[in-house]
């Protein structure tokens, strides 16, 4: 297998009222994957979701879901851990009822906690989340706790790989645009690329690290807080970080991770940008 792309949600340029009409256009432009996005809520039927993933079938287009912005892993009130266990099982709702097999989750903020504070208390919310969702007969999906781009947030790489390691079928959203902000650019090039890849099968094995789900774009940062706004490959200003070493180092590694392109408005055609260079190293490694 080879790495897959397709955008998060549908870019400016998306020639359909209707997401169920997704599939078939990201089809024609030669792309693999769509995330659907529920980061405001979750606010979709049966009927709709059904028919998104009918089309997703039809067209041969692998589908991720977005769960809520709001979810925090990090936060130890008891009804706030029912709350968020109650996002994110609705968020599996939607995505079986699709046919998604991942569902991306945001790790969380930190409160006023340290990291490490923070860090136990999301590992036994997950484990609880994990339970839930099990329960609820969402055991075939795949939770995918996401590296944050805001520095007082909870979920740089190493926290992220940690939480994964609460189940072997959690798969880790490695947001690389998130990490070259919350670095304030340090992990961008060839070398901060295999020391985060390194690092992921050192953590999770080879075979587990190699299926990573990823959102990919520019951002731009700030010096105090990380993450300020998502950004495209076109823009000028020399936002970060570089596509080309993560895909070279992928396609030497054999890797077949997902990548989901967050750009702001152009994700779909960056999505495709991605694709084409990665398949040019794909058939020169």
């Amino acid at each position: 297998m080879s790495a897959q792309f397709g955008p998060a949600g549908n870019a400016e340029d998306f020639p359909y009222k209707s997401s169920a009409d997704a599939p078939r256009w990201l089809e024609e432009l030669g792309l693999d994957c769509y995330e659907y996005q529920c980061g405001k809520g979750v606010h979709v039927g049966e009927q709709t979701a059904r028919k998104v993933g009918q089309a997703a079938r039809e067209h041969g287009i692998a589908l991720s879901l977005h769960a809520p912005y709001f979810i925090n892993l990090a936060n130890p009130d008891p009804a706030a851990l029912e709350r968020t266990i109650g996002y994110i099982v609705g968020a599996c709702q939607v995505a079986d009822w699709m046919g998604a097999g991942r569902v991306v989750i945001h790790s969380g903020a930190l409160m006023g906690r340290t990291r490490s504070q923070a860090l136990e208390i999301a590992l036994e919310s997950l484990k609880q989340v994990v339970r839930a969702c099990d329960e609820a007969g969402f055991g075939h999906l795949t939770l995918c706790p996401e590296t944050m781009g805001k520095i007082n947030q909870l979920g740089d790489l190493d926290e992220v790989l940690e939480l994964c390691r609460v189940d072997e079928r959690l798969i880790p959203c490695v947001d690389f645009g998130h990490l070259y902000a919350r670095t304030l650019g340090a992990l961008d090039g060839a070398e901060a690329m295999e020391s985060i890849l390194d690092r992921m099968e050192g953590m999770l094995g080879a075979e587990r690290a190699g299926r990573f789900h990823s959102h990919f774009s520019h951002i731009e940062f700030t010096p105090n807080g990380g993450e300020k706004c998502h950004r495209t490959f076109a823009d000028d200003g020399g936002y970060g970080p570089n596509w080309e070493p993560l895909a070279a180092a992928v396609a030497v590694r054999g890797w077949s991770p997902t990548f989901i392109c967050e750009s702001a408005g152009t994700q779909a055609q960056d999505a495709l940008e991605m694709k084409r260079c990665y398949q040019g190293y794909l058939q020169g490694s």
